[in-house]
């Protein structure tokens, strides 16, 4: 994913979406942060989670991938992204909705979902889930 985002960097993203005040860096930036920490969380090979133009990993343990396109990929818009990163939206909802791309066992998303805690805490502080 190229050079690693500071938690401080990337907080402040992740808020600024929050507060709808994003510009294109902000949310490039809120969105490689988020797949950078998902990716830490849950290290592995086994989904690609991507997020078109602004980054993709590999997470979960499981399948080996190493060349190709793996056997689970799930691809959605940068909004998308970062209302499950956040927990503004249910992996289910998404899912009902059609806003995204999910193929290949393993690409429920819903295990690893959100990435950072409820909502109303992250405009303060982007943290963990309990």
């Amino acid at each position: 994913m190229g050079r690693k985002i500071s938690d401080s960097l990337g907080r402040r993203a992740i808020a600024a979406w929050l507060a709808s005040r994003a510009d294109r860096d902000a949310k490039a930036c809120a969105v490689r942060y988020s797949l950078q920490v998902l990716a830490e969380r849950h290290p592995g090979q086994a989904v690609e989670v991507r997020v078109p133009p602004f980054g993709a990993v590999q997470i979960g343990a499981g399948t080996v991938h190493r060349r190709g396109t793996p056997p689970a990929v799930v691809e959605m818009d940068t909004d998308t992204w970062l209302a499950l990163a956040c927990g503004n939206i249910a992996w289910e909802q998404v899912l009902v909705d059609g806003q995204i791309n999910a193929t290949g066992v393993g690409s429920d998303l819903s295990a690893y979902l959100p990435v950072f805690s409820a909502p109303s805490a992250l405009s303060e502080s982007v943290s963990a889930p309990s």
